[in-house]
């Protein structure tokens, strides 16, 4: 078989019995891997509770994982997240994606809970569970600096330990598993840390087309502004963003009661780079290395990060952002929704947390202390015990991340159209309502847009479940990576049947959440968007988001994806005509 293993490697962690099972080869055609595959596999466990030991964590690699492939070296982690809820999915690149795969296996699918905190070490010859007592409680840093001798390392730090619901698993290379709270499932399951170190080759089923379509892939990067321009994002990594949202009014500040903050240069891409020398780091074999590490080997903040702990708290002192950055990493914490929630809590409080404060409360909250206590629980769940649910600025208990909606109407629609709640990288549409110039005036209007985020909706969960990287996607297309995947396979792919199987994910994945409970309600932005302006400068004017255009765009994406007008399915039987 070229370009799957067919194995996946299930682990009883209640047990401590693991075995290797073949995957049947139709669900590799049909969903690929990574987010494809991974919500497939989750068809028997969907309605389990996020912290029910039975609940499987999936590590799922794509088939194009193991080749030169440009941007292949990811993987998904899917399971029901503990923030919100839902079937979720998230990825991560690095060195682990890589080695899983080398290891001979596709998916790693981690039930049970251990009676003891374990290590998973997996290698091409053997599996074994380890004790991890005397690395529980340790932070991200110790514990893959105890572990790389093994080989690649995905660990939980204390947040994901002590149930933190936004916790993240890290890897070894300072990618993160990042939203969503899988390092809260982690931690349930008393599983501190895997290791992988395989050495297997991926075989490709037709060499000279695989060349030929990769030339292509990096001839279209290069010709990119967005990827290697002058202020691309190889040179100057997201934080390039920062200006960009600026002037687009739509930067979210003080818990998005505002759309600009005048400090944000303070933390754009080139005070970065000028303040911390960054240099180009990236994910194992990438070609556009967007990531930048500091001189001394520490990841730099991307985007979400540096906006979120800078103008949505109004923090202007890059330090103390990067500082919190650092902090979120080595104690395995989401940032954007750490960020976010303490946002939510200093509206919510009359004042925003200082610089001085942050520290002490990233600790506080990782190790469920103090104030801590309430803000492990993200933004939805502090916001109402709080007695103010509509300050917490999130779509299906997903803090929204740093893309004022009421600046982009494409992207309000699919914050709220996304299974995973409030996320921007579902659907994407920033190249379409953000990137381009001169400034796209129809940014400001909902007409088109429900089928525009349908199809880029189908499209992303291709992407996603191949595994490749969305900044791939600035340059090259499905045709290209279409023509890559039947290189590497040897089944004939076309971007139409690449979309025909992002759209079975999605509505999968819609059909999960509406079996458990979610529905048009669920669907919805914070009213804040619909009552409040942001903030008008520079000739633009930022009004409250129409709520009857919102809504009618609504009723037009449900009914492209054949729902009913409360966003769920008339048949109950949807999962018995899909493979």
């Amino acid at each position: 078989m070229n370009g799957w293993t067919g194995t996946i490697l299930k682990i009883d962690l209640t047990t401590g019995d693991y075995c290797r099972e073949d995957i049947p080869r139709q669900l590799l055609e049909e969903y690929l891997g990574g987010r494809g595959l991974g919500v497939r596999l989750m068809r028997d466990y969907y309605q389990l509770d996020p912290f029910d030991s039975a609940i499987p964590l999936i590590f799922s690699v794509g088939p194009l994982c193991g080749t030169p492939a440009p941007t292949s070296a990811r993987l998904s982690v899917v399971s029901r997240s503990p923030l919100t809820g839902t079937i979720y999915d998230c990825s991560a690149g690095g060195h682990f994606a890589w080695r899983l795969k080398a290891a001979g296996v596709d998916v790693l699918f981690i039930t049970g809970r251990s009676p003891e905190p374990v290590i998973l070490t997996i290698t091409t010859e053997k599996v074994e569970l380890q004790p991890a007592k005397q690395l529980w409680g340790s932070d991200i840093p110790t514990t893959v600096t105890a572990l790389k001798n093994r080989g690649s390392v995905a660990a939980i730090g204390p947040a994901g330990e002590n149930g933190v619901l936004f916790a993240n698993i890290m890897m070894g290379e300072g990618n993160s598993v990042g939203r969503g709270g899988m390092g809260a499932v982690m931690g349930s399951k008393n599983l501190k840390a895997v290791t992988v170190n395989g050495d297997q080759r991926n075989t490709i089923a037709d060499p000279v087309l695989f060349k030929n379509a990769s030339q292509d892939i990096m001839r279209l990067f290069k010709a990119s502004p967005v990827i290697f321009g002058p202020l691309g994002i190889s040179e100057f990594g997201t934080p390039v963003l920062v200006d960009l949202m600026a002037q687009r009014r739509m930067a979210p500040t003080e818990n998005f009661r505002k759309t600009f903050f005048k400090h944000s240069a303070n933390y754009s891409a080139p005070t970065i780079k000028s303040a911390c020398g960054a240099k180009k780091d990236g994910c194992y074999g990438c070609p556009i290395q967007c990531k930048k590490a500091s001189k001394d080997g520490k990841p730099l903040p991307e985007y979400e990060t540096v906006s979120h702990f800078g103008a949505l708290n109004n923090i202007d002192t890059l330090h103390t952002i990067i500082a919190a950055n650092d902090l979120c990493n080595e104690l395995g914490m989401d940032t954007i929704t750490a960020a976010a929630t303490l946002s939510a809590w200093g509206e919510i409080s009359g004042t925003f947390p200082t610089a001085v404060e942050i520290p002490g409360l990233l600790n506080n909250i990782a190790l469920r202390q103090g104030d801590g206590e309430l803000l492990s629980l993200g933004s939805r769940r502090l916001s109402e015990k709080m007695g103010y649910p509509e300050l917490s600025m999130s779509v299906k208990s997903l803090e929204l991340p740093a893309y004022d909606p009421r600046g982009a109407y494409g992207m309000a629609l699919a914050y709220c159209t996304s299974n995973r709640g409030g996320c921007h990288l579902r659907a994407y549409p920033i190249s379409h309502e953000i990137l381009r110039k001169p400034v796209p005036t129809d940014r400001f209007s909902f007409s088109g847009k429900a089928r525009i985020i349908s199809i880029a909706e189908d499209t992303n969960a291709a992407v996603d479940s191949l595994v490749a990287c969305k900044f791939a996607f600035f340059g090259a297309s499905l045709e290209e990576y279409a023509e890559l995947l039947t290189a590497v396979t040897g089944i004939g792919y076309s971007p139409q049947r690449l979309k025909e199987i992002g759209k079975r994910i999605v509505l999968t994945e819609r059909f999960y959440n509406c079996t458990n409970g979610f529905s048009r309600s669920d669907d919805m932005l914070p009213e804040r968007f619909f009552t409040e302006p942001g903030s008008s400068g520079d000739g633009i004017d930022i009004h409250p988001i129409n709520r009857l255009r919102f809504e009618e765009e609504l009723d037009k994406y449900y009914r492209i994806r054949g729902l009913n007008v409360d966003g769920c399915f008339a048949d109950s039987d949807f999962l018995k005509g899909q493979p």
